[in-house]
């Protein structure tokens, strides 16, 4: 049986340069079927839709499981709540959870931990009828797990900016900060005692990382 690889991996040698090349991702988020290399949308949409309710992003062919941890979902759901409820005080546009893929690059299929889409690139305010959607989301935010790796994270948000994102936040629950970005190399670090700010893309809004940890409660050996 043969199989046509993705050109960026077709030359590497070894399953640690595969998982180095991927962003230095854990071996068990790394799905072997299909392999690595060969991995299309439509297996993105199948290992969702699976009995495991797998999601996974698509990078260079290759299916990668989102790193998922209870605690980090709590945290992602109540950023969501109050996006949403703030978009739709203002109808500025819609808000997204965890398991929206987006068609951010070609070969690039990412799905944020919560997401906002403007009005303005939903014509009539129509949604996408695709189970992967091309169009490119304002706002994306990642809550950083610990099997999110420093170099996985700085992939990440070097394709959302490429493909055009305007704003991303990085929630850390371990150290309780935030990073704001507005580019793969510009942010503002947040602390407790600061707030997410939705800048141009939500104008007016804010959330404070005090106000999202309270809410969220206190993680079991933190």
């Amino acid at each position: 049986m043969s199989f046509t690889l993705d050109p960026n991996i077709a030359n590497l040698e070894t399953v640690g340069e595969l998982l180095e090349h991927l962003g230095d991702i854990p071996a068990h988020r790394v799905l072997w079927k299909p392999y690595p290399g060969t991995a299309t949308e439509r297996d993105v949409i199948a290992v969702e839709g699976a009995l495991k309710k797998r999601l996974c992003e698509l990078v260079d062919g290759t299916l990668i499981e989102k790193a998922a941890g209870f605690y980090e979902s709590r945290v992602g759901g109540i950023v969501t709540h109050f996006i949403e409820r703030y978009v739709e005080q203002h109808d500025l546009g819609a808000s997204f959870g965890p398991d929206a893929p987006w068609r951010i690059l070609p070969r690039r299929v990412r799905m944020p931990d919560f997401s906002f889409v403007s009005w303005e690139k939903m014509p009539n305010r129509e949604l996408s009828p695709e189970s992967i959607t091309s169009l490119i989301p304002d706002l994306v935010g990642e809550v950083v797990n610990i099997d999110n790796s420093r170099r996985e994270m700085e992939w990440k948000r070097r394709d959302y900016f490429q493909g055009g994102v305007r704003l991303a936040w990085e929630i850390n629950p371990r150290t309780q900060s935030a990073g704001v970005y507005t580019s793969p190399d510009q942010f503002q670090e947040i602390d407790l005692n600061g707030s997410l700010d939705g800048g141009d893309v939500l104008p007016g809004f804010t959330l404070s990382l005090r106000r999202l940890f309270d809410r969220a409660g206190r993680q079991h050996g933190a």
